[in-house]
């Protein structure tokens, strides 16, 4: 049992840090009017609209995703590159089952056209 000693006092010592931040925050918040904490923020200007009137192409968040699914892809091939030669046949086997799906995605995408960015 004493081997579980410092994750139980990890995990009180995380606890109190979260009790203790949420109470100074309270404690310490500017208790501005409801009306202005419901404005949307433009650099000190007055707002020209309100926020829930302004929408967004959906377009919008699909290059957001789009976006994403290009970075998993960056992140899972530098190590992979890194560590290539002692995967050998294996990691060579993995790799090209994920870049296979990958070109999959992006050929389904290419056809529906979302990567058309005018």
């Amino acid at each position: 049992m004493t081997s579980y000693l410092p994750i139980l006092v990890f995990t009180l010592v995380a606890i109190g840090f979260l009790v203790v931040s949420l109470l100074a925050a309270k404690l310490l918040r500017h208790g501005g009017s409801v009306a202005t904490n419901l404005d949307p923020y433009e650099c000190g200007n007055e707002p020209e609209t309100l926020a829930h009137d302004h929408r967004f192409s959906i377009r919008y968040y699909l290059i957001a995703v789009l976006f994403v699914i290009f970075d998993v892809e960056t992140i899972f091939l530098f190590p992979w590159a890194v560590m290539f030669d002692r995967l050998a046949l294996f990691g060579f086997i993995e790799m090209s089952v994920f870049l296979v799906i990958l070109i999959t995605g992006y050929v389904f995408i290419w056809n529906r056209g979302a990567l058309r960015w005018a």
